[in-house]
């Protein structure tokens, strides 16, 4: 298991954007599989996003994200971000990073299966409002 920090949550309005940040530590394995998810108040957690630190793989859960946010990462410094751009009021609620070592002989699809996310970061709040 790794070690995750989100930082970059904040409020801001319909419409505008945020950028969120997830810094990987105690790094044991040279890839992982780097999911975002949130959770609004009363829902259950969703996921939005996930990649692979070895690269070539993005995937969008939420067919409303998919032309707003930007999943990317810094691998030099261990960061995957989240850019969210066009940002809804439906967008609000705690944003997590999860990491998970994927098997290397399944593919990099594996990312995209929320359930085998083990480590978890604390959430940055996001809010969106009019």
């Amino acid at each position: 298991q790794v070690d995750l920090v989100e930082s970059g949550g904040g409020s801001v309005q319909t419409g505008g954007s945020l950028t969120l940040s997830c810094t990987i530590s105690e790094v044991t394995s040279s890839r992982y599989c780097i999911g975002w998810f949130r959770q609004a108040p009363g829902k259950e957690r969703e996921a939005v996003a996930s990649t692979y630190t070895g690269g070539g793989f993005a995937h969008y859960a939420i067919p409303s994200v998919k032309d707003r946010f930007i999943i990317s990462q810094d691998n030099a410094n261990n960061i995957v971000y989240l850019q969210m751009t066009s940002l809804k009021s439906d967008d609000t609620g705690v944003y997590y990073c999860a990491a998970f070592s994927p098997i290397p002989a399944a593919g990099v699809l594996q990312c995209a299966e929320m359930g085998k996310y083990n480590s978890w970061g604390p959430g940055t709040q996001v809010t969106v409002s009019s």
